[in-house]
């Protein structure tokens, strides 16, 4: 064996990375394990105990706080830790609407309102679906006597064509996306979700965001829809505000004598040191004032204890305040206790009214540290110096000298009053001031005024990077055009819910583990435990992969390393049944293993190269759990290749070198399926037959079940998983329901247990109202009220008909596509076209006997058959199963083929080669089957009701991916073929 060295050396690399990565794990359980014990239940202290450790160095050797240590460990998904996942979608008809000047053409209108049907019925870009509808329309009519004016004039122009203002529509809506992308993102931060997760859905007007931990739904909806306010206000130099501080701080010394936890420090200003100077000793530039102990925290000091005064030494090496616009520095964990603060009623009243405190929108770089602003409220009405409507563009750009800086147009009437306010700022040459640009009240940046801006032209530099020129950029813009976000899709998941999932998963996932453990072991006797070691290897690669990559681990995700476990035995058993026939012909053992593995590796490399293309395409076409499976899946692929074939090998090799006994069976397994000589070929119209019968059947209990029981995945509407005190008929809940429902459509049915049900309605589901989801809710818990029981919304889930409509589109481009991908590979392969036929048949046969056994067996057995984003994401791996054990048998064919020299039989000869073949490769094909089958049996007993359906597809899909692989694909090419040379 070639490169032993550099395998040895990558796997060893590899595994130190893979633990460096899990070891973040270990070391925040144990930190959060003490604050429990310190806690003993009062979950305010132990998010205290938390919030102290922060920064304190935790990681041994490295030294790690413990914020940096959380921020490394494995992101579970909602499933497994609750909290809420929303998609967002910004409204383009509205900003079209804006752009237009909210015009009451009604030719206008109807394109937008036409255009807006066309998207909900799945339609994609919602621009070229307006344009395109108002030509037909208006044909003589331009759109640029809509949409240019004097503010836009730069970039549209009056004798701008149609397609050029298409251009500029397809542009302001991109730029309203990063824009409500960039100011959703910041609310969330101000949220304090930890490890939020948002990500645009590319080619969509969509924002897809995971927040961990939340429950408040209310407060969400408000937070994420409420409309972006773009200010911007004088603010007050720290010198002008340094009196004021003091004065508070003093005030809370005298008002604050009972408080408990504080200890007293000594005064130093009673030793006649300035006040001044004892803040200057303790001020840090960039430092995380977090730093600052419990003991250092002083009834004589308040305030300064937790609010660090900018300061720095003058030229006569003193302590003077630094100046600028920022008045105070503060540790994230301290903003609400100073805010609660300035609110106490003794300090609101020596706080002048023309003062409002506001923090910065994100800590300063490298820190914990948020800056505090003294913003200068001079209108009667308190209102500010500008809004954002006086902004008509803004640019990210470059100075003279190369560096990033943001370029803002003004409107005509904002550039009057920008004129009015720059002058004002800028008239002492000696302390010029400086202006907040305030987003939400949240101060994103103060740049200082240096001259009058007559033209209303300005340039924002400082010490900006790139990307924080761009994100200033789009929060300028961002009060210029209302573009209103709203919910159209969302899944909230209860505390408990989520513990129970951690749960069933783990379980499933020891126990199917033990499976294959137990079963290679067995039945390979030596070599089964060279596999297990493999296995383990690869599980340890592929949760440290997962971790280092930032991935999100779900309970699909779960299933998926499962799955991929099951199925990374695959290659272990190709090798292993090669390396017996190789000892069958006489062979010595280090000669049948380097056959083996020489012989195995085409068939091997072919099947792992089909389930990580559908793997891709799982990824590019899913979303959420889906994507959670089908990344698990993709690593572990390349995970079991490097694990069962390269390093299996050097462990065989590192055995023979020491002359050890290496066994690939027992008496009971080491003859197993030899001398097997079924007649698939000739019995392949049987086959056919049953294909048929259970395709036909299937379609008979579509139309009498009256179709295909579609999930609110692909159909729209809202799912709750009630938990109820005792067990509930759901006949009753549902009577009980309906007249809150306004007898509208409501499906209620047990989601495992009898007292735990799902309940699914489309209610309200077209509303775009904000209050609509209260609605729902409230009907749900006034119908639940009427039952007598007490209960528990453990869950709910929210998917508009857009959403829908679209997912249905994707899944059928997911499976449509990886049929094409499949044919071409085949064909590259196997350089003929009946192969690539036969494979595709068998595909499409595959799809439809697991939708006919859907139809079929749809409440006849005791869990949901729903066809979902799941169900996709479970047709895809049975399609992966067929095509796995389909390329097996063709390389044993090719392989033949090679043996005779020629470049295909025909006839009889053709007949006898893939009977052959097939029985050749039945003992890897059954082995595999079954331990995969056996896996995903576990999972669907002990995994959870949530993936109980989708477990259930994948089990099916087990038994048929080997049944079509044995009786339709390989023998489908016979039919398919020439019959004569």
């Amino acid at each position: 064996m070639q490169g032993k060295g550099f395998i040895k050396f990558m796997a060893i690399l590899l595994g130190i990375v893979c633990v460096y990565s899990l070891s973040f794990n270990f070391v925040t359980s144990k930190v959060e394990k003490d604050a429990k014990a310190y806690a003993k239940g009062d979950l305010t202290k132990e998010k205290a105990y938390l919030d102290s450790m922060s920064t304190v160095p935790v990681y041994p050797i490295f030294g790690f706080d413990y914020q940096f240590c959380k921020g490394k460990e494995i992101n579970l998904g909602l499933d497994l830790k609750g909290g809420m996942n929303v998609t967002m979608e910004i409204s383009l008809g509205e900003l079209v609407k804006s752009l237009a000047n909210h015009t009451d053409d009604a030719n206008f209108n109807k394109a937008l309102a036409t255009a807006q049907t066309q998207l909900n019925a799945g339609g994609k870009d919602f621009i070229s679906l307006f344009v395109n509808e108002f030509e037909k329309i208006s044909p003589n009519v331009k759109l640029a006597d809509y949409f240019s004016n004097q503010d836009n004039a730069q970039q549209l122009k009056a004798n701008a064509s149609n397609a050029d203002v298409k251009n500029y529509l397809s542009k302001e809506a991109t730029s309203a996306i990063d824009r409500s992308f960039i100011i959703i993102r910041s609310r969330i931060d101000g949220f304090g979700v930890v490890s939020p997760n948002m990500q645009k859905q590319e080619g969509t007007n969509r924002i897809l965001i995971e927040m961990p931990g939340v429950q408040d739904k209310e407060r969400v909806h408000k937070l994420l829809q409420g409309s972006a306010e773009l200010q911007f206000w004088q603010v007050y130099q720290n010198e002008e505000v340094y009196s004021i501080m003091e004065n508070i701080n003093k005030t809370l010394a005298s008002t604050l004598k009972d408080t408990a936890a504080v200890t007293t420090v000594k005064d130093t200003a009673a030793k006649g040191k300035s006040a001044l100077a004892n803040l200057a000793k303790k001020s840090t530039t960039g430092k995380d004032s977090a730093d600052l102990k419990t003991k250092e925290l002083s009834k004589t000091n308040p305030l300064f204890a937790l609010l660090n005064i900018p300061t720095y030494q003058n030229e006569k090496g003193q302590p003077a305040l630094r100046p600028g616009p920022t008045v105070g520095w503060v540790a994230q964990k301290d903003t609400a206790k100073v805010n609660s603060y300035f609110r106490r009623p003794e300090v609101v009243s020596i706080i002048p009214q023309s003062f409002k405190f506001m923090w910065s929108v994100r800590p300063m770089d490298g820190t914990k540290v948020f800056e505090l602003y003294a913003i200068k409220s001079v209108s009667p009405d308190g209102k500010p110096d500008l809004g954002g409507e006086a902004i008509s563009d803004a640019r990210h750009d470059y100075d003279q000298k190369g560096k990033p800086e943001v370029t803002m147009y003004m409107t005509g009437e904002g550039a009057q009053k920008w004129k009015k306010i720059t002058a004002e700022a800028s008239a002492d040459a000696q302390n010029k001031k400086s202006i907040a640009i305030v987003l939400d009240n949240a101060v994103y940046s103060a740049p200082t005024v240096q001259n009058e801006i007559p033209n209303g032209i300005s340039s924002i530099t400082g010490n900006f990077t790139v990307n924080e020129t761009q994100d200033l950029a789009n929060i300028l813009k961002a009060g210029k055009l209302p573009a209103p976000a709203r919910i159209v899709g969302e899944f909230v998941v209860g505390p408990s819910l989520g513990e129970a999932a951690i749960h069933n998963g783990l379980l499933s996932f020891v126990l199917a583990f033990i499976v294959i453990l137990v079963f290679m072991a067995l039945y390979y006797n030596k070599a089964g435990w060279v596999a297990n070691l493999a296995l383990v290897i690869n599980l340890l690669f592929i949760m440290g992969i997962l971790v280092s990559l930032g991935a999100v681990l779900t309970l699909p995700g779960i299933a998926g390393i499962i799955l991929v476990i099951g199925l990374s035995v695959d290659a272990n058993i190709l090798i292993f049944e090669r390396v017996r026939e190789e000892l069958a012909h006489g062979k010595s053992t280090a000669v049948a293993i380097k056959e083996g593995f020489k012989h195995a590796m085409p068939s091997i490399i072919d099947s792992n190269v089909t389930v990580l293309i559908l793997g891709v395409i799982l990824y590019a076409f899913g979303s959420g759990p889906v994507q959670g499976f089908a990344t698990t899946l993709c690593i572990g692929i390349l995970s079991s290749l490097f694990c069962a074939v390269l390093i299996s090998r050097l462990v065989f090799e590192g055995l023979l070198n020491k002359n050890a006994n290496i066994t690939f069976g027992n008496k009971a397994t080491i003859h197993a399926f030899k001398n097997i000589a079924f007649n698939f070929v000739g019995r392949r119209k049987i086959y056919y037959t049953i294909s048929s019968i259970i395709i036909i059947l299937g379609i008979i209990f579509y139309f009498k079940n009256g179709g295909l029981r579609l999930g609110i995945d692909f159909k729209g509407g809202r799912t709750y998983i009630v938990h109820f005190d005792k067990g509930m008929d759901t006949e009753d809940v549902k009577a009980k329901l309906a007249p809150s429902f306004q007898n509208e459509e409501i499906q209620v049915k047990t989601a495992g247990a009898d007292n735990e049900l799902k309940i699914t309605t489309t209610y309200h589901i077209a509303d775009q109202n904000a209050g609509a989801d209260k609605i729902v809710e409230d009907a749900l818990k006034a119908g639940l009220a009427t039952t007598g029981v007490k209960y528990t919304i453990e869950s709910n889930q929210k998917v508009g008909p857009i959403i829908a409509s679209d997912l249905v589109s994707s899944a059928y481009t997911a499976i449509l596509f990886s049929c094409l991908l499949m044919f071409v590979y085949i064909i590259v392969r196997f350089k003929k076209v009946n192969y690539g036929l036969g494979a595709v048949i068998a595909l499409f046969h595959d799809v439809l006997l697991v939708l006919s056994f859907y139809t079929i067996l749809d409440g006849v057995l005791p869990f949901s058959l729903e066809i979902g984003q799941d169900f996709i994401a479970a047709i895809l791996t049975v399609m992966s199963y067929t095509m796995t054990e389909t390329v097996v048998v063709f390389d044993r064919i090719r392989e033949k083929l090679a043996e005779t020299g020629k470049d295909d039989l025909y006839g009889e000869e053709r007949n006898t080669l893939i009977n052959f073949a097939l029985n050749s490769t039945l003992s890897r094909t059954i082995l595999t089957s079954l331990t995969v089958f056996f896996v995903l049996l576990v999972v669907f007993i002990f995994g959870g009701e949530s993936i109980r359906g989708f477990i259930f597809a994948l089990l099916i899909g087990r038994v048929i991916g080997t049944y079509s692989s044995l009786c339709i694909s390989t023998p489908i090419v016979i039919d398919l073929g020439k019959k004569h040379a």
